[in-house]
């Protein structure tokens, strides 16, 4: 019986044009070799299984090739190539730093370096896993492999470059090996399949190597297990029955599903896909995937990143015409939530049958703004022009701020203005004998207490139908008897919390306005434009939706030079307010030799 060999060794490249996905690190040897510009040292880093150490292989018998092609391709047929392909090269050394990792390793790889060899030009020393060298087997090696011999070549491949000391890296050329791409891996299966006469369907193909992850030798070795399980004929359900791999359909039908609002057809599916074993958290991140999906399919330029086989392409790029991209990314916010909480929710197949849910409703609640805003407002306002009880003349002094003007309340109903409700009593505001600036604005209306809560909600939002005789003029400054009764009632307010010493501070002074409506207010201490300066958000929101949303500012002022009658504030003010009543206090500190903090 002929012994197996795994198709990773079996197919392994054996020389660069072989080489799978790597075309700009193998240009670059071949152009080195070519030009007699070979570095001492070389650095392989990159993923697992994507042809590190191939790659070092194929360049340490290239180089000692005896008759290389005009393509720079180890002949395979001289002395030497027969020898490196049998295993019976003498110029080439493999060690594993993963089991050679001591200082001891290192010495003996060193004497090596001392010998020229026997045949050929180099001796070329691979060592695999590098970074698993310790810190002193690595300081060892630092002076042979900055300096060694002109026949001596070292190549180290590593999966983990950020474990390299950087002593180590400075002496080395390093090339980055990235991942095969999906089409690259394909081809390769392709290939090999033809060879063992195995007919594969080509959406199996691209299954296994979206499994791999961008590794060729992980492809490979799952390629080898699937022809174990289905024989000579690899099939797509096949694969996904062996691999545990949820099915497109699945998540085509559950789309279809969700556009339409079909949550029992949801519920039931995902219920299908936990009997056939497979984790919850592994489908809500599958769908998340699915939708990403259909969002590259929106746009031809990013068609390309859709690593699918050309008729699953075509099933995506049919179900992304039916999908908004506000639809899509609506269930992507919803599955990466449900992909976050998963770990932590106590019932993890309640959680993800409620993202699903929420899934199905999302078509209305993207499409309610558009539509249901407009319906909405349209009830209001003829809910307003059917009642006569707010009727006013144009001339009406009635004053409504903006922010109220601005909102109209979905939720009036005609049915409950049952009752006519008694009209706003208009506050009249005094007016100053010195005013800022001219016309003054009268203050916001207050009103009777009606029937009902509603009916005063209903009166509230009646009174901003003609916007155009309510809107207050911003581009007029409000007066100051208006500001500074404002200022006096949040006095009041803070001094109600309990804040005396603050409220204290506001009622002493009136602020005053500036230019671009800046409010200067003075303050006889640093302790009080400190607590001032910590309520100036509140006080600021406060002022700006009592004064239509003028755009006012505060700038807080202490006086240094006006001696307080108020509360002292801070230890030092205190100790100067009682030795100015009793001036033995300045004795005191001096005989105790006390000390004030300020």
């Amino acid at each position: 019986m002929e012994k197996f060999v795994v198709s990773a060794r079996k197919y392994r490249p054996i020389t660069f044009s072989t080489v799978v996905g790597q075309p700009n690190i193998t240009n670059t040897l071949k152009n080195a070799i070519r030009n007699n510009h070979l570095a001492q040292a070389f650095l392989f880093t990159g993923p697992r299984g994507v042809g590190k150490t191939t790659t070092a292989r194929i360049l340490a018998k290239t180089i000692n090739c005896v008759n290389v092609t005009p393509e720079v391709e180890a002949c395979n047929t001289c002395e030497m190539c027969v020898a490196f392909n049998e295993g019976q090269s003498l110029n080439i050394y493999e060690l594993d730093a993963a089991s050679n990792n001591s200082v001891d390793d290192i010495r003996a790889l060193v004497d090596q370096v001392r010998y020229a060899p026997q045949m050929g030009k180099y001796k070329v020393y691979i060592i695999d896993e590098v970074h698993m060298l310790s810190v002193q087997a690595f300081n060892a090696f630092l002076k042979t492999l900055e300096e060694p011999p002109s026949y001596a070549i070292f190549i180290l491949a590593t999966t983990e470059k950020h474990k390299i000391i950087p002593t180590i890296l400075s002496r080395c050329q390093i090339f980055d090996f990235s991942r095969i791409s999906v089409e690259n891996i394909v081809s390769h299966l392709q290939h090999v399949a033809q060879s063992e006469g195995v007919t594969a369907e080509i959406d199996a193909l691209h299954i296994i190597a979206q499994k791999a992850e961008g590794a060729l030798r992980d492809s490979l070795s799952i390629f080898d297990q699937l022809v174990s399980f289905a024989g000579n004929n690899l099939t797509y359900k096949d694969v996904i029955q062996n691999l545990n791999i949820l099915d497109y359909d699945y998540y085509f039908r559950i789309t279809d599903d969700l556009l339409t609002g079909k949550i029992p057809e949801v519920l039931m599916a995902f219920n299908e896909i936990l009997n056939h074993g497979f984790d919850a958290h592994n489908f809500i991140t599958g769908l998340a995937s699915h939708f990403r999906d259909l969002l590259v399919c929106k746009d031809e330029i990013t068609l390309s990143l859709l690593e699918v086989s050309p008729s699953v392409k075509e099933k995506y790029r049919v179900q992304a015409i039916s999908c908004t991209a506000n639809w899509l990314l609506y269930q992507l916010d919803l599955a990466s939530k449900a992909d976050y909480q998963y770990r932590s929710a106590k019932n993890q197949r309640l959680h993800i049958e409620l993202t699903l849910m929420k899934m199905c409703t999302s078509q209305q609640i993207i499409s309610a703004p558009a539509e249901g805003a407009k319906k909405k407002i349209e009830l209001a306002i003829n809910s307003v022009a059917a009642s006569p009880a707010v009727t006013q003349p144009v001339s009406s002094p009635v004053s409504v701020p903006v922010a109220a003007a601005a909102v109209v309340t979905p939720q009036i109903n005609p049915a409950v203005i049952s009752e006519p409700v008694a009209k706003p009593i208009v506050a009249e505001t005094k007016k100053a004998e010195n005013p800022v600036s001219t016309p003054s604005r009268p203050s916001a209306p207050s009103y009777k207490k009606s029937i009902s809560i509603k009916e005063d909600r209903v009166v509230e939002k009646k009174a901003v139908v003609n916007t155009e005789e309510v809107l207050p003029d911003l581009s007029a400054p409000f007066d100051q008897p208006m500001l500074e009764g404002l200022w006096r009632i949040y006095s009041e307010k803070l001094e109600k919390q309990g804040r005396m010493t603050l409220s204290a501070a506001m009622k002493k002074r009136n602020p005053s306005v500036g230019k671009n409506f800046e409010l200067n207010f003075i303050v006889d201490s640093a302790a009080a434009e400190k607590d001032l300066n910590e309520e100036k958000l509140e006080l600021l929101i406060y002022l700006r939706k009592e004064l239509s949303n003028y755009k006012i500012s505060l700038t807080v002022i202490v006086n240094v030079n006006e001696t307080s009658d108020g509360p002292a504030y801070t230890p030092s003010e205190k100790f100067k307010r009682l030795a100015e009543i009793n001036p033995a206090m300045n004795e005191l500190k001096k005989s105790f030799d006390l000390e004030i903090e300020y």
